[in-house]
């Protein structure tokens, strides 16, 4: 593949300086700019119109993954080769993959979330680790949910962990970050989305509630921290308190898994009660 512009030898060139600061928070933001690493990171935001502003590639990959960086190219990105030692220097990973992407921000307005209506999201409050947030994210996209939102007492949403860990589900549905939990509740309701606390010491029971047939409504599910759960103020919120059953005899479920439980049990139901959506296994 002939390359699109001079090799990037040195990391001390300013597009790789500048594609390094992106590992920081404040330069983030700043920039309004954010690092997708690996093919499958690197694919999604080259599909997701004109997100990725640029691609860093060492020789290798883009042999590899020639389909990738083409796609790039044809969504506007400008594609560097680099040196291994310049990916190295980018990436946040111990083992990068050869590509490295420099994607503009995509979040979404919570306003524009309310006027889509939509029937299934997921709400992480308080979510600090920012791999359970791109997982959480990843199992809402492949659940069906329309949205998710990240209050603003939430991880990052372009952590290179959560980015990493959403396996490119950040760019396939919407994401409003830094709401106030109180909003977050107020406009979904307002919206006539249901409110479900998703926690351990809940009062219903999730398998109780998909046998009364209750959740075949709108709905969203409040996922709270990964230590402490929800407090006691957030749980007063919603519409209902609901546990995962724990049939076995595990302590309990991490936070990753139990938002999957979850909103497939909301996506079954919802689909049951009126086929607003299909959900269907690979």
């Amino acid at each position: 593949m002939p390359p699109a512009s001079p090799e990037l030898i040195s990391p001390r060139s300013p597009r790789v300086s500048a594609a390094r600061r992106l590992a920081r928070r404040n330069f983030r933001g700043k920039e309004r700019l954010f690092l997708a690493e690996g093919p499958q990171a690197v694919r999604e935001a080259a599909a997701y119109g004109d997100n990725l502003v640029e691609l860093f590639a060492t020789l290798e990959a883009a042999e590899r993954y020639a389909d990738i960086v083409g796609e790039a190219r044809d969504a506007g990105a400008r594609v560097h080769l680099a040196s291994e030692e310049v990916i190295a220097d980018i990436s946040t990973t111990v083992t990068p993959q050869g590509l490295v992407g420099v994607c503009r921000f995509l979040d979404t307005p919570f306003e524009d979330i309310l006027r889509a209506r939509p029937k299934l999201v997921a709400v992480l409050a308080h979510v600090r680790d920012p791999g359970n947030a791109g997982t959480v994210l990843r199992c809402a996209d492949a659940a069906g949910a329309e949205a998710v939102i990240l209050t603003d007492a939430s991880v990052d949403l372009y952590n290179p962990k959560a980015v990493r860990a959403s396996v490119g589900s950040l760019f396939h549905l919407p994401v409003a970050v830094g709401v106030p939990v109180e909003r977050a509740v107020a406009g979904l309701r307002e919206a006539g989305v249901r409110l479900l606390a998703a926690d351990g010491a809940g009062d219903r029971d999730l398998d109780e509630e998909l046998d009364k047939g209750t959740m075949g409504g709108p709905t969203a599910w409040i996922f709270g921290n990964e230590a402490w759960g929800l407090p006691e103020e957030t749980r007063a919120l919603a519409d209902a308190v609901v546990r995962v059953p724990i049939h076995g005899r595990a302590e309990s479920l991490n936070l990753a898994t139990a938002a999957a439980v979850c909103l497939y049990a909301s996506a079954r139901a919802q689909r049951a009660a009126g086929g607003c959506r299909s959900v269907t296994a690979s």
